[in-house]
């Protein structure tokens, strides 16, 4: 299958092109962003990475008539998970908070949380293919990324917010001058999940009061996040709110410590080599 029929994509206007991997088609499918710059394009998260998503964005014409006039397209993981990750490797350059650099330079297909079913995929990227295979491939990030960092696109400004819970690494992407929030993982419209290895309840909570702070200072209009449909700032307050609230509550930690163990299990049987 060609790159150009495994991935489809929406223009949302001024720049910003939305990319779905077609017929990966589960819950855990993320969205891809493109963001275009006078100076600079940044590709936020990239998918399973089973066909070439530079060949699709050349191919569609999506950085315009002269992408050379620019630099190298930067592709930015907003967390090291599987779903989102997968695709770096395609980049020449490839950004990611400093916590999990070492999980992406080593493959460490535990901590990227490495798990695919052949029930997930509606039709293979080519002959033979099987999930089981798969595997998130090394890639050394040439842009480590901390807390407060600016990505300059020319035009506009991208500033990391490091939003630790969902994973020791996860960020989000803040265009202040147009309240957007590219959120990753840290928040989307569905159940918000705090059990995987290197989630810590404690950090989500506290990022989830930062993204409240976010909204009652009124600099988020547009949440674009890791999955799901796109939402405004009074449901993320709400979303975010309800997170805070429930997380505190003694039958939510005892689920989350049963998630916990679970996934830990699973992931190392799958991922031994990753796990030592």
């Amino acid at each position: 299958m060609s790159a150009a029929d495994w991935y489809a994509h929406k223009s949302l206007g001024d720049g910003l092109f939305w990319i779905q991997e077609r017929f990966y088609q589960s819950e855990n499918r993320a969205n891809i962003w493109l963001l275009r710059g006078s100076h600079q394009d940044v590709v936020i998260d990239t998918g399973l990475g089973l066909r070439s998503l530079p060949d699709y964005i050349d191919a569609k014409g999506l950085l315009g008539e002269d992408p050379q006039r620019k630099n190298p397209l930067l592709a930015i993981a907003t967390h090291a998970h599987f779903d989102h990750s997968g695709g770096l490797h395609q980049f020449q350059q490839v950004g990611v908070h400093s916590a999990e650099v070492d999980a992406l330079a080593n493959g460490d297909n535990f901590e990227t949380v490495t798990w695919l079913s052949d029930r997930e995929i509606a039709e293979a990227p080519s002959p033979g293919w099987r999930a089981r295979h798969y595997k998130v491939k090394a890639v050394q990030p040439t842009h480590i990324l901390q807390e407060g960092d600016v990505i300059n696109l020319g035009d506009r400004q991208l500033t990391v917010l490091h939003m630790p819970g969902h994973s020791r690494g996860s960020i989000c992407l803040h265009d202040h001058d147009n309240k957007l929030l590219f959120s990753g993982d840290v928040v989307y419209d569905g159940s918000m999940i705090d059990w995987l290895p290197y989630s810590r309840v404690s950090d989500y909570v506290s990022s989830c009061e930062r993204l409240v702070g976010l909204v009652d200072s009124e600099q988020v209009d547009q949440v674009l996040p890791g999955h799901y449909n796109t939402f405004g700032a009074k449901r993320l307050h709400r979303i975010a709110s309800t997170y805070i609230s429930r997380a505190e509550t003694c039958p939510a930690k005892f689920s989350t410590f049963a998630w916990s163990t679970l996934a830990g299990v699973v992931l190392r049987a799958s991922n031994p080599r990753s796990a030592c």
